[in-house]
């Protein structure tokens, strides 16, 4: 159902606040707007509605905090960001829950989701004492010159429906080790769970308005976190469009940016890969998370000499996917999340079969047994798919399934270059040679090899051309928070400079 605006509180209905220098509280308008569950269609929460007004009181919290936070030692940061890391462990099972009752993705996944969100603090914990500048060889005497990294200040983090707390952590944990304080704007699809998962922060010990929660609409509370002139940085994750309105606002303050976008990746099969491995990556690549997942293997090039015995084998095997409940554990495929997606996914496979693509598995809704909340999309495969297709260029972000046949290596290489996104790719072979020529052939930030979609903290991530700009993950991702400063420091007064007026 739509998200509308309810002023009174339903019985049986959770009631979540703003989350603002460690308390919670109402919007300052008083609205609030209903969540429901994708799986049962039961609306079962109502979240605060912000407006401009919350915002200017989450980063007026967020800026007063600075100083605290800074006044902390960095190896004192980083212990609170461990037993934070603790904290998530022990919730984990609850967030897991929180979310799939929000966004209905498998429980299955978000448990190991939110393990995974742990191991993001605990990694930028180990580095938040470790930010060094550097002496720089000037070869001037008496002097001086080493940098410093300084944090940026009040920085906005604005996350995705899909994964909201695991796209929080690839961005919240190294915006606090470099010692920047936080506001978040979540999806008003997915509030939930990050309001529960910052209450966290106080048990683990952080000062208030280090971490601050303003949910609501973007085009309100988004749109006004953006253009605040005390907001250092915007980094978000969504749509290209979202990005681009992104950008293009924060441009006019100058703020730093991170975008991690959309994509259209392709998953090239070779001839000489282990085909039975390769079909479960392909499954896994674009099926898992049904769909909705900016990583998705969304284009699966098969060499022709296979084509049809690997379509054969990915067509059954992807038929025998259960599909209901995303709490139970023998659940495949969950439900759509939001309706506007759900309805987007369906003009997509329609525009498919009006393009020429032949559908041979799914190509419609699905209404079995546990399915209530009428947002479940058949897990759906066309082939006959041309790279110039709409289904081939356009982010679905749904369980589709393109697939383009190639004939040679080069051509493979071209097909999957062939797209303005550029977040990830991967490559089935047993040629190592090949998978070498692939890594530095293909045009995207993430190429997997004889697997798909793994990842970790350690790993820089992020998109070429319009999958995004800059990086999360690793050790360079940490540069990203903060800002270089460049200090000359004379040992004795220098006289001898040009342009000084002598008496």
């Amino acid at each position: 159902m739509n998200k509308e605006t309810t002023l009174v509180a339903d019985a049986g209905r959770k009631t979540y606040d703003l989350y603002i220098a460690g308390r919670r509280r109402p919007a300052n308008g008083g609205q609030y707007f209903d969540c429901d569950n994708p799986c049962t269609g039961e609306v079962w929460a109502r979240v605060a509605r912000g407006t401009a007004a919350d915002v200017d009181e989450a980063v007026a919290a967020a800026r007063e905090a600075l100083s605290t936070w800074n006044g902390l030692k960095p190896s004192e940061r980083g212990k609170l960001m461990l037993k934070m890391a603790e904290l998530i462990d022990t919730h984990a099972p609850a967030l897991a829950a929180s979310e799939v009752r929000d966004n209905g993705k498998l429980y299955a996944e978000m448990l190991p989701q939110m393990r995974s969100a742990a191991d993001w603090f605990r990694y930028y914990a180990g580095l938040a004492d470790k930010l060094e500048g550097a002496v720089i060889p000037t070869g001037r005497p008496d002097m001086l010159t080493f940098t410093r990294l300084e944090p940026l200040g009040v920085v906005a983090l604005i996350t995705p429906w899909n994964s909201p707390l695991l796209l929080l952590a690839h961005k919240l944990p190294t915006a606090l080790a470099a010692g920047n304080t936080v506001v978040i704007k979540p999806s008003e699809f997915t509030s939930a769970s990050t309001l529960e998962f910052a209450e966290l922060f106080a048990q683990a010990g952080f000062p208030h308005g280090v971490v601050n929660v303003v949910t609501g609409f973007g085009s309100e509370a988004g749109a006004a976190l953006v253009a605040h002139p005390d907001v250092a940085k915007v980094a978000f994750t969504g749509s290209e469009e979202g990005g681009r309105r992104i950008n293009q606002g924060a441009a006019a303050d100058f703020k730093h940016v991170a975008l991690e976008l959309g994509g259209k990746s392709p998953n090239i099969v070779f001839e000489d890969a282990q085909i039975d491995a390769a079909v479960v990556g392909a499954i896994a690549g674009i099926f898992a998370a049904s769909g909705q997942t900016c990583i998705a293997g969304s284009r699966l090039l098969l060499q022709r000499s296979i084509h049809d015995g690997f379509v054969g084998q990915l067509v059954d095997l992807a038929g025998q996917a259960r599909i209901g409940d995303p709490m139970l554990p023998e659940t495949h495929v969950g439900p759509i999340a939001t309706p506007p997606q759900y309805a987007k996914v369906l003009e997509y496979i329609a525009i498919a079969k009006e393009e020429g693509a032949r559908c041979v598995l799914g190509g419609g809704p699905y209404a079995g047994s546990g399915t209530s909340g009428g947002r479940f999309v058949l897990p759906t495969i066309f082939t006959g798919v041309d790279n110039r297709m709409r289904i081939a260029r356009e982010e679905v972000f749904g369980p589709v399934l393109a697939i383009i046949p190639f004939d040679s290596e080069e051509e493979a290489f071209q097909i999957a270059n062939d797209t303005p996104f550029g977040l990830a790719a991967g490559v089935w072979t047993s040629d190592m040679a090949r998978a070498l020529r692939a890594s530095e052939r293909l045009q995207a930030g993430t190429v997997w090899i004889n697997t798909y979609r793994t990842g970790g903290c350690s790993t820089p991530f992020g998109g070429y051309k319009h999958s995004g700009l800059g990086r999360e993950g690793g050790v360079e991702a940490i540069k990203e928070w903060v800002q270089t400063k460049t200090v000359w420091l004379c040992g004795k007064p220098d006289t001898n400079q040009p342009f000084v007026m002598r008496h």
